[in-house]
């Protein structure tokens, strides 16, 4: 619980140095005709579905046949900070779900498996703006807080501690995507597409990394 609270207090003290550094150059950029005007700096909440699934190393290419998706929904908040006509900074702090499925008869559990992983995910992204469409990448960090597996019908609790058979609960990443913003009813709305490629192991005694696309539908209170 100290180390969730830590990421989660970081993960608070990311979006407030954002916010102000965002507010500044707002404040120090003089708009008008001859000068382009920098993107806006606001806050946005998220709704999120996700399509997950994990990769096993060298065991991968064995258990390809056998991998299924498993499909959650991630909730959260998003500051992007203006940076000039063409460029911004985004951090988001979301609650997300991650994990994988195994069928029957697979060279690693024999009976069918499902893992999924609770946790919250912070992403530092650079935003490049052309019209209303954007690109984004940047590094990622989360922090798994529960997790379950359902073996042959029967779900147990996973363990997080330091021990063969147990998982770790930090995780770094990328992400990367892009998006298309538009206008309802004074709101603004984007649609944003991305993948997220987890590049730490986050098993003690055999490899295995998360992989998840994303559909993200982000809400505005208005434009």
């Amino acid at each position: 619980m100290k180390n969730l609270m830590k990421t989660v207090f970081a993960a608070g003290m990311i979006f407030l140095s954002t916010f102000s550094f965002g507010q500044s150059q707002g404040s120090a950029t003089q708009i008008n005709n001859d000068v382009k005007s920098v993107q806006p700096t606001y806050l946005d909440f998220f709704f999120s579905g996700v399509s997950t699934t994990l990769n096993y190393g060298n065991l991968n290419k064995s258990l390809t046949d056998f991998k299924k998706d498993a499909r959650g929904v991630q909730i959260g908040v998003s500051l992007q900070a203006g940076i000039s006509h063409s460029f911004s900074l985004v951090t988001e702090l979301a609650l997300v779900m991650k994990g994988g499925k195994l069928k029957e008869n697979n060279p690693l559990t024999d009976k069918e498996s499902i893992l999924r992983f609770y946790g919250v995910e912070v992403p530092v992204l650079a935003r490049v703006h052309i019209g209303k469409f954007h690109l984004n990448a940047g590094p990622s960090v989360a922090y798994t807080f529960y997790g379950t597996q359902k073996l042959d019908g029967t779900t147990t609790d996973l363990s997080f501690k330091n021990s063969i058979g147990d998982y770790k609960r930090f995780e770094a990443g990328v992400q990367f995507g892009g998006g298309y913003t538009f206008l309802v009813k004074q709101k603004r709305v984007s649609l944003d597409v991305r993948y997220c490629y987890g590049l730490t192991n986050i098993s003690y005694d055999k490899e295995v990394y998360n992989r998840s696309l994303v559909i993200r539908l982000h809400i505005s209170k208005k434009a």
